[in-house]
């Protein structure tokens, strides 16, 4: 079976194939950095990130390329309202490119934390200034756009095919514009390339219409047309993000280049919390680094940034996931059984007899790995796939309670949860952190005495140092597992 994706273009699966055999350019929309990542993002990049893995598995040559927005979002997701990095700036008093360098690095942080691979390319918005100026001169040249009062327009009414993606034609477009839309414009849905900024707005750059800056729209299709081409194979970000992000890229991007823009539309659900989108405007949300070490009112414990990825991967990247915290403690429960049976499965290997591999086992697991495969080729069905790793872990336990068994099946299955879980999933470490007894000892004797100094800061109602306590020990991989009678902790 090939690989088939739900392409939001066509509205249908299709049997993915790349533009030059053997290669695949992915462009995925990146956060606008102006607060620490929660876990709707994680939603939208864990999705991305194992669609990437698989596309290797598959052995597939990639090219990933996640853009970093650091100028243009308005707080309106639209031409309207306050650049979203220099309003967060204001608040925090710090100059706009030093707040988006810091929740940068916080991003990649947590990205890293979440077993995301890299971007091959991450490039910023500011940083490709000469390139969107350049596309504008050519929008305008080609009679696509038009200049009003230092600003300039993308006008709607020339691209015929505007709407094609979301659905949506101009009319019901009008319908559904709010009343002060800039009367600098000809049509009220015509977007901004470029805007005008005024004298005390400090992300500016000289253009050929006046100081501003670029329209959010602009930034991707040159970022992604800079790495990738005028025509690329995958452009994936979040639902909210077709309209009207994505839909003004194909506008801008096929009026400039008379080519098609991207050949599969990709578009990930959101997480939502009591029936609602997960997001910073309604002041919902769950920072990444809150999950992890359990500082939010709506958490019970810190958790495993993997245990976040699990629960992720329970749910398929084209549904809605409505966060509980009972949700991810089953998720921390399941991700803490596939990592203790691939931990035991290893130290097994270290000591157990050479001997045959068995028949019967190896053909067992070759119908687990075209099972898994099957899913994934399925639209990346991940949730069926985890469900095959929990079939490899019970075979698993019934090989570790055999006192016959050997290398050659262990082995088997090891590949296959690093195949599968580590390369594909992105749950299983290739490396685990080995404690001698007597140091495990020792640590457990010194965690224990911090456990107890922060049981005796909840019972004082000094939640502000209990919650201390337990961000230095998830600083130092320690989760912290709170049951009726005692809390337990583990290594991460």
């Amino acid at each position: 079976m090939t690989l088939n994706l739900y392409n939001s273009m066509t509205r249908r699966k299709e049997e993915f194939k790349p533009l030059k055999e053997g290669k695949v350019g992915i462009y995925v929309c990146g956060p606008t950095v102006y607060g620490h990542a929660h876990l709707g993002h994680a939603k939208s990049y864990v999705s991305f990130d194992v669609l990437v893995r698989y596309l290797r598995y598959l052995d597939y040559n990639v090219t990933y390329v996640q853009n970093i927005t650091d100028v243009g979002h308005l707080t309106d997701d639209a031409d309207e309202g306050e650049d979203k990095v220099a309003e967060a700036a204001k608040k925090e008093k710090k100059h706009p490119m030093a707040l988006a360098e810091y929740y940068t690095r916080s991003y990649f942080e947590d990205m890293d934390r979440l077993n995301c691979v890299r971007p091959d390319i991450s490039p910023r918005a500011s940083g490709h200034i000469l390139e969107q100026i350049g596309q504008v001169t050519t929008l305008l040249k080609k009679g696509y756009a038009y200049a009003a009062n230092g600003s300039v327009y993308f006008d709607v009414s020339k691209f015929k095919d505007y709407g094609k993606l979301s659905g949506r034609n101009v009319e019901e477009m009008l319908a559904g514009t709010r009343v002060e839309v800039s009367p600098d414009k000809k049509n009220p849905v015509d977007f901004a390339l470029w805007k005008k900024a005024e004298p005390n707005h400090i992300m500016q750059w000289p253009s050929p219409w006046g100081p501003g800056y670029p329209g959010w729209h602009l930034e991707c299709s040159v970022m992604s047309m800079k790495y990738l081409g005028k025509t690329i194979d995958i452009h994936g970000g979040g639902l909210e993000n077709k309209f009207p992000h994505h839909e003004c890229e194909i506008a801008q991007s096929e009026a400039a280049n008379d080519v098609q823009f991207v050949r599969y539309w990709l578009h990930n659900n959101m997480i939502t919390v009591d029936g609602q989108k997960m997001g910073k405007s309604l002041n919902n949300f769950i920072t990444l680094k809150q999950a992890f070490s359990g500082t939010h009112e709506r958490l019970t414990q810190s958790y495993d940034p993997l245990a976040v990825r699990q629960l992720i991967l329970n749910s398929h990247y084209r549904s809605p996931l409505d966060f509980s915290d009972a949700a991810l403690f089953a998720a921390q429960s399941g991700y803490g059984k596939i990592t203790e049976t691939v931990k035991a499965v290893r130290k097994r290997i270290d000591t157990a007899k050479e001997g045959p591999i068995d028949e019967k086992i190896a053909e067992q697991l070759k119908q687990m790995r075209e099972k898994f495969e099957n899913a994934m080729n399925d639209d990346l069905n991940t949730s069926v796939a985890l469900s095959v790793m929990f079939e490899l872990v019970r075979l698993a336990q019934k090989l570790l309670e055999d006192s016959r068994t050997t290398q050659g099946p262990l082995n088997l299955v090891d590949v296959l949860f690093d195949r599968l879980g580590g390369d594909c999933l992105g749950i299983v470490k290739e490396e685990y952190p080995q404690i001698g007894a007597a140091d495990e000892e020792l640590m457990d004797k010194l965690v224990n005495v911090l456990i107890e100094q922060r049981n005796e800061a909840r019972e004082n109602k000094d939640f502000a140092k209990a919650d201390e306590l337990r961000t230095k020990l998830d600083e130092m991989d320690i989760l912290l597992e709170d049951k009726p009678d005692m809390t337990t902790w583990r290594m991460k």
